[in-house]
């Protein structure tokens, strides 16, 4: 196999990982909020305000990783 071809299958299965793996830690975060607002509802403006924020940076994360694994494609 060319090397071209394994630096395109590095980045898809790289990107393919990133995004179960954001996927993956977004779920685990909703489902602690949602169980931290079952048992306290009167804090869930707090818990929904930090998990909107650790959600974004997960976000980051998994973008800043997808964009390194093109860009490691391309090279």
């Amino acid at each position: 196999m060319e090397a071209q071809a394994l630096a395109y299958l590095g980045a898809g299965l790289g990107v393919a990982g990133v995004t179960f793996g954001a996927g993956y830690g977004i779920s685990k975060l909703a489902t602690s909020a949602m169980q931290g607002i079952a048992r306290q509802p009167e804090v869930s403006s707090e818990i929904r305000g930090a998990m909107i924020i650790t959600a974004a940076m997960i976000e980051g994360v998994a973008l800043l990783s997808a964009v390194v694994c093109f860009l490691l494609s391309i090279k």
